[in-house]
């Protein structure tokens, strides 16, 4: 619905940046260039294991504090941008104000992240973060199933939708510290028909790494119910500004 309401108004609507709102010209999507340029895309150097990026730019990429003393079950995590400026207004026109035509393009950039960091033919299916029901309900959507379908319609590779389930509400992550969201996280999944991932390599997806409880507690999930390998793709990453 929100979809049909949103190409409705833009039937008779000149299409406006999802961020400042300046119309578009006829060939420009979802953001204006001004918008685009100030996103902050994710270079090296930065942690090997979960993607944060580092402040110097004088050093390799290397595992960062936090992944050499908290065990990841997960082997790599990406994400595409800096969760900050014009990305992260997007990101939350897209959550909070049903912007989903914003989908297609955040899956473009997903399937050119995931080609860059792994390669098209590197997974068996991809998996979103799942949302409790009660969040779905209030949202009318999961976002990170979105980034999944266009992940499918960009790669190909299968997914499943319903595999992982959150089975109870969990407070909201942002004000939480790293410690408080992996307490509030833990056993808060579990798996529906597990054999799906028995030698599975899965892709697991969401829209933002903030301090990887989340996607660390569901890929301890999905390795336990039989997946070889699990990786992480988001569409930003938190950055410490401190």
């Amino acid at each position: 619905m929100h979809l049909f309401i949103e190409r409705l108004l833009q039937f008779f609507l000149p299409p406006q940046c999802h961020c400042c709102e300046k119309f578009l010209e006829e060939r420009q999507k979802g953001l204006c260039p001004d918008c685009l340029s100030r996103i902050r895309w994710i270079e090296p150097p930065f942690c090997s294991v979960c993607g944060t990026p580092f402040v110097s730019e004088e050093i390799n990429n290397h595992p960062c504090g936090a992944c050499l003393t908290k065990r990841k079950y997960f082997t790599m995590a990406r994400a595409l941008g800096c969760y900050e400026g014009s990305l992260q207004e997007a990101i939350h026109r897209w959550k909070y104000e049903g912007k989903i035509t914003l989908s297609p393009i955040f899956g473009e950039w997903m399937a050119e992240g995931l080609n860059r960091y792994w390669g098209s033919h590197s997974f068996d299916l991809l998996i979103p973060v799942p949302l409790h029901r009660e969040r779905l309900r209030e949202r009318g959507f999961n976002q990170a199933l979105l980034l999944v379908k266009e992940l499918n319609r960009w790669t190909g590779i299968p997914y499943r939708k319903r595999l992982l389930q959150k089975k109870r509400p969990t407070l909201p992550q942002v004000r939480l510290s790293g410690t408080e969201r992996e307490k509030g996280v833990r056993g808060s999944f579990r798996l529906l028909g597990g054999r799906a991932l028995q030698g599975k390599s899965i892709l697991l997806v969401d829209d933002v790494y903030t301090t990887g409880a989340t996607v660390n507690e569901c890929s301890k999930v999905l390795l336990a119910g039989g997946a070889v390998r699990v990786d992480v793709l988001t569409l930003a990453h938190t950055v410490k500004t401190t």
